[in-house]
């Protein structure tokens, strides 16, 4: 598997975030892990956990700061 560059990295994480900012009712924190996904999700695909903070400002901060800083969580798509 082909590395991406930190910046390109960076760059998409600010992207995805900037489309959370733009729509955040569609969007929702899991209490669990802290990732965003999205509101008709009922269990996070990252965690497992089913509980969910779902308050626009929260998830508008949430996105801001995980725009600006290099993912620290595996994710399922990171074990193949």
């Amino acid at each position: 598997m082909e590395e991406e560059s930190p910046n390109h990295l960076l760059n998409e994480r600010a992207r995805r975030a900037d489309k959370i900012v733009r729509n955040p009712e569609k969007y929702k924190i899991c209490a669990g892990c802290e990732s965003i996904i999205a509101v008709k999700v009922s269990i996070c695909p990252n965690c497992h956990a089913y509980r969910f903070m779902t308050e626009r400002n929260m998830v508008i901060v949430q996105a801001q700061q995980l725009a600006n800083r290099e993912p620290r969580s595996v994710a399922f798509r990171d074990m193949d």
